[in-house]
């Protein structure tokens, strides 16, 4: 099915909304936003995506705010499911991309199981469009052939945690951190533990797609005690790529309502 199809009663959408700037999102999320008679919208989605929505239409706030509002995964999964077995065409509007650590696959699952039809169009992944808002690219030829993104929710050492942070030291790759700043510090600190070079450069891309981006750059070693202040949404990436920030001047791009 087309992603431009129109949006069925009785059936479900998980549109990622992209990484802010409502300019960022696609033609077939706005679409879908547009024919919606309800809306579950998390606090990163781009607020001015609501001017979108059918006066008609209801929208649902389910943010997962740190130490704030929080809807648990499973009563937002029971939301989307309720709303289309009474015809209601529902659409999940999240930032990002909901199948970047955005439980989108859980999302789908639960539609699935409930018999109840969903279709996935997907956003612009942050972790590539935040670093490249801070003029920052996360690849670059002859300097650096992959890039890793990881989940910086919980701490190396976590019990929780899955990632090989020796690995990540040495695999020559673009580290890219996403949901790391309060855990920064102790990510850094593993990686030049297991033989990263301290001297790496290293960015903070906070707020990336908004009018108030901030970018701090720092070695790897010092990045997390130059960008204390840094709050989120923030994106770290270190490698030789983050020097790029340091020369180029890249604004966010203009609202398009």
């Amino acid at each position: 099915m087309s992603s431009l199809a129109p949006l069925l009663p009785g059936t479900v959408a998980l549109v990622g909304g992209g990484p802010g700037d409502v300019g960022l999102m696609t033609v077939a999320g706005r679409a879908a936003v547009e024919q919606a008679d309800v809306l579950l919208v998390d606090h990163l989605a781009p607020a001015e995506a609501g001017a979108w929505a059918s006066p008609q239409a209801q929208i649902i706030d389910v943010a997962k705010l740190p130490r704030g509002a929080f809807t648990p995964q499973e009563r937002i999964n029971e939301l989307l499911v309720e709303h289309a077995r009474v015809g209601r065409r529902v659409v999940r509007l999240k930032g990002g991309d909901g199948f970047v650590f955005g439980r989108g696959m859980e999302e789908l699952q639960a539609c699935a199981e409930a018999g109840v039809p969903v279709r996935v169009i997907p956003g612009v992944t942050s972790s590539v469009a935040v670093p490249a808002l801070g003029g920052i690219p996360v690849t670059h030829r002859g300097l650096v052939q992959g890039f890793s993104v990881v989940s910086g929710h919980v701490p190396p050492g976590h019990p929780a945690s899955t990632i090989d942070y020796a690995a990540l030291a040495r695999s020559g790759t673009t580290l890219v951190v996403l949901m790391g700043v309060a855990t920064l510090p102790a990510i850094t600190a593993a990686l030049v533990d297991n033989g990263l070079d301290p001297a790496t450069p290293a960015a903070i891309v906070a707020r990336g797609g908004y009018p108030d981006q901030q970018v701090v750059l720092a070695a790897v070693a010092e990045i997390a005690d130059r960008a204390a202040h840094v709050e989120p949404p923030a994106i770290t990436v270190i490698g030789e790529v983050a020097s790029f920030a340091a020369v180029t001047d890249a604004p966010a791009f203009e609202e398009v309502i």
